[in-house]
């Protein structure tokens, strides 16, 4: 128990808050050694420290802190700099460095060097292949990026942890997620920003950009607007269109929850699950983990728990989810509902239960806290009581994060042609996450695989693409 503690509480810094300081200092013995002091005497982790140049009786190092946000930036920063001997130069975010001119680019598959080249790839060869696909509008696929190319769409509403942030805002998450995309699963995909919050306007635009895509992906659009976008989008067009935030989280969701059963050895059908959030991840998460047979379910809001007959605080979604779960028609807050609860999922907001409420769980209890950046529970304080902690941080163990989905299940969709998405689908998703971990490999801090693992998409790929071409949505067979 003290190992798993320590181990989290050595993980409270994070590369997303690194600064790396230019500092002149002082060429005596022993003066580094009052730098480092310094940084670990205020939590700070420090990383690489590289000379970049001398001056008469000085060293230039930049040295690369990790700290915990941004105020413990700044303290780390004034300490250096109250150092006698050292004299901070620049400060660096390497955060917004990494952001500087975007994170993304497009280049061209085929380089263009002569006038032969240009005959080839534009006019007039082109239009030879404009003729073919208008002949034969399959052809799309073939000759042009189609066939491997997904658009990204937001209207900025529900950005992260940061809620209704508007469309400029929102780029650097689309960016990033274009980004994994490409390094991850090889898919080209386009950041598209709307400025419109308006569902009609949103439809009849995706509609109408549609045909350079081979899939749809919405992204952090709030619900329950989000609801209904997808819904329309997938029934007027014929590629696949995937809210993310609703079905990518649901899915490694079920993946981390199926290995969690294989190392409990349990039937996770039978536990007790209680959801925080009542939004777009809570209620697809609901949706899927009652396809995979889980029946004992609440979903919770800030109102407490969504029961038969609740008036308060209620939408269609919500009535819906309201009849289809909580069969013991629990009533009540959060707290409450966790009452001899097996598992919680968290994808709502920071600080909502606490140690107390995971002490009164069923035995062996398993949270997932995922609201990011702050989860629901803060792991220091659960490890002490649950059997398995989860977040959705990439510095702590058993990260739940949906970039061990969608860039399988696009790839997958887009081999096959895909013209929609199924829960048969997401389940393959969900059961190829988990079976990347042997049974030997899991333990309780490590019950989903790596974003890193190389084999995650292309088994996801292949789970998805089998189960597109069993239900009957694949174009190419």
């Amino acid at each position: 128990l003290i190992t798993r503690v320590d181990f989290m509480k050595e993980r409270t810094t994070s590369p997303s808050y690194s600064i790396t300081l230019r500092l002149r200092i002082e060429n005596r013995i022993g003066m580094f050694a009052k730098i480092a002091t310094a940084i670990g005497g205020l939590g700070g982790d420090l990383g690489s420290v590289d000379i970049v140049g001398t001056e008469k009786g000085y060293i230039i190092r930049d040295v690369t802190v990790n700290a915990r946000d941004e105020n413990h930036e700044q303290q780390i920063t004034a300490c250096l700099g109250r150092i006698k001997g050292v004299k901070v130069m620049h400060v660096m975010d390497r955060t917004f460095a990494a952001h500087l001119g975007g994170k993304i680019e497009i280049i061209s598959r085929r380089p263009l060097r002569n006038t032969t080249d240009l005959s080839l790839v534009y006019t007039p060869g082109v239009a030879r292949v404009c003729k073919k696909i208008e002949a034969t509008s399959d052809l799309v696929y073939q000759y042009t990026m189609k066939g491997n190319s997904v658009a990204i769409v937001t209207d900025g509403t529900a950005v992260l942890g940061l809620g209704d942030i508007g469309p400029y805002a929102a780029m650097p998450v689309m960016e990033g997620k274009a980004a994994i995309f490409k390094e991850f699963a090889g898919v080209n995909a386009f950041p598209i920003a709307l400025r419109t919050k308006d569902p009609d306007e949103i439809v009849k635009i995706v509609r109408a950009i549609a045909t350079p895509f081979g899939g749809i992906n919405l992204e952090d659009i709030a619900a329950p607007r989000c609801f209904e976008i997808e819904e329309r989008l997938q029934k007027t067009l014929d590629i696949p269109v995937f809210h993310d935030d609703q079905h990518g989280t649901a899915v490694v969701i079920l993946a981390g929850l199926l290995n969690v059963g294989r190392l409990l050895r349990k039937d996770i059908r039978k536990f007790r699950v209680v959801i925080a959030g009542a939004g777009a991840a809570g209620i697809a998460a609901a949706t899927l983990l009652l396809k995979y047979g889980i029946s004992d379910l609440v979903l919770t809001d800030r109102s407490g728990a969504l029961h038969r007959g609740r008036r308060d605080n209620m939408n269609p979604y919500k009535t819906s989810m309201a009849a289809r779960t909580n069969p013991r028609n629990v009533r009540g807050t959060l707290s409450q509902a966790l009452e001899n609860a097996h598992v919680f999922v968290g994808v709502s907001g920071p600080n909502i239960i606490g140690a107390d409420d995971v002490k009164h769980m069923a035995k062996d209890p398993i949270v997932f806290a995922l609201a990011n950046p702050d989860p629901e529970i803060a792991p220091e304080e659960a490890i002490p009581y649950a059997k398995i902690v989860a977040t959705g941080r990439s510095d702590y163990p058993n990260q739940i994060n949906n970039s061990l989905g969608f860039p399988g299940i696009f790839q997958g969709l887009l081999s096959v042609r895909a013209k929609s998405v199924n829960d048969q689908i997401k389940l393959a998703a969900a059961r190829a996450i988990a079976h990347i971990i042997t049974a030997d490999e899991l333990s309780e801090d490590y019950i989903i695989p790596s974003n890193f693992n190389k084999d995650v998409v292309s088994a996801v790929a292949e789970a998805v693409a089998a189960a597109a071409k069993k239900t009957g949505v694949a174009r190419l067979k």
